[in-house]
């Protein structure tokens, strides 16, 4: 079987991220200019791979004020460190539709191991012959493992900004070549 090489369609793609605020909610927010390349191999996952690259500065919560404190030096200091990248280490196939993905992730200039559990969400041809497939990709991570760690307490205890971050991309992406297995 062939390794297939496919492109993240950015118009039909997401990726979001969620982080608890003042210990009662989750903010949520995205990012807004991202691209990523999925090589896969459905016999041998373990052949396939995934990088992403993502725009730190095009952090997007709704409210500007605190986009432009997200892209600070409190946070994700986008002056010195402007890419987030991915770029997958290994996978396993977890069962027909599931796959794990570990690999390093690069934020702030540091780079920590992570898993990121993807599903299989289907499979299309488009109106002009373009084979398309859908994935939904979550990951959690320690926003502390990355050396963001800017806080502030709270009156009655605890702390403004939570440290677990919950990222979810909704994936669309357009087979591009089959390159034979070697």
């Amino acid at each position: 079987m062939a390794l297939e090489v496919w492109e993240i369609d950015p118009a039909h793609s997401s990726l979001n991220f969620s982080i608890q605020h003042l210990l009662i909610s989750h903010v949520r927010g995205r990012f807004s200019e991202w691209r990523g390349t999925l090589k896969i191999d459905e016999q041998y996952p373990e052949n396939s791979s995934v990088e992403l690259h993502i725009q730190a500065d095009s952090i997007d919560t709704h409210n500007l004020e605190r986009d432009t404190h997200l892209q600070s030096e409190d946070f994700l200091d986008v002056e010195n460190y402007p890419e987030i990248v991915f770029q997958s280490k290994r996978a396993e196939k977890t069962d027909p539709d599931h796959l794990r993905v570990i690999g390093d992730l690069r934020i702030h200039g540091m780079t920590r191991e992570v898993a990121v559990e993807a599903v299989l969400t289907g499979r299309a041809v488009d109106p002009w012959g373009k084979h398309r497939m859908g994935l939904q990709a979550t990951a959690s991570l320690d926003r502390r493992d990355f050396g963001i760690d800017w806080n502030q307490p709270l009156e009655g205890g605890g702390l403004l900004v939570g440290n677990e971050v919950t990222f979810t991309a909704e994936i669309e992406a357009v087979r591009q070549t089959e390159i034979a297995a070697a």
